[in-house]
């Protein structure tokens, strides 16, 4: 693995801690690596840090997909379909709310 573009990003991270696109591009800096449980955190600290960072939602539901976590996944889409209302982001409320109906509906994750 080469770890200086990571390296790089992290730096940018220290000086702005509050960029959200850098700590976005750091998790998918991590996927590239499949480095999934770097990525899941990074993923996560962005929604918690920035609840309105809408791109998130979607990759990091993808990733719960990925490690065999479908009711997390269902969760991060939901949880990001209203952060995509709330930002009247109608594409990326039409590819989460996609993503979610592949998933099942509510009562599959009750």
């Amino acid at each position: 693995m080469n770890d200086t573009r990571l390296k790089q990003l992290k730096a940018l991270l220290k000086e702005d801690p509050g960029s959200s696109f850098i700590q976005f591009a750091i998790a998918k800096e991590y996927e590239k690596y499949e480095q999934w449980a770097q990525a899941c955190t990074a993923y996560e600290t962005l929604t918690t840090n920035d609840p309105d960072y809408v791109g998130t939602y979607y990759h990091l539901g993808k990733l719960y997909e990925k490690l065999n976590r479908p009711a997390d996944a269902f969760q991060t889409y939901k949880t990001g379909m209203e952060a995509a209302k709330r930002a009247g982001d109608q594409h990326a409320l039409s590819e989460l709310a996609g993503a979610k109906l592949t998933l099942g509906d509510e009562e599959d994750f009750q």
